[in-house]
């Protein structure tokens, strides 16, 4: 039988646009808090708090390295409903690339994280 109490939590993680974005965005690679701010055009506080919602339910972890943190997602299920509901990751998310022009992080492989 299903859990359907946390499978409803789950889904209404994904209901909010800022964290979709947010999920969409470490699908791809893992990310620093600077990098989502200028994304999403929102303050730190507002990031920060969207990135703690999903690290204490589990979907994201974060590491620190110097300065910087950096969030990855870690959470197969909902990796896989991206993959379904926006498709297969085609590389960098578009909207970042640009960003990452002018911000940069002083964490030189992110790769490792």
């Amino acid at each position: 039988m299903s859990d359907y109490k946390a499978l409803a939590a789950k889904i209404k993680l994904l209901a909010h646009p800022e964290r979709l974005k947010i999920l969409d965005v470490l699908r791809r690679e893992a990310e620093c808090v600077c990098h989502l701010e200028a994304l999403l055009d929102k303050p730190q506080p507002y990031v920060s708090q969207q990135l703690r919602v999903l690290r204490e339910a589990g979907v994201i972890e974060d590491e620190k390295v110097g300065l910087n943190v950096y969030y990855r997602l870690v959470d197969n299920q909902v990796a896989h409903w991206l993959a379904e509901m926006l498709g297969p990751v085609a590389g960098e998310h578009p909207d970042l690339l640009p960003l990452k022009q002018l911000i940069s992080c002083e964490y030189p492989n992110k790769e490792s994280v």
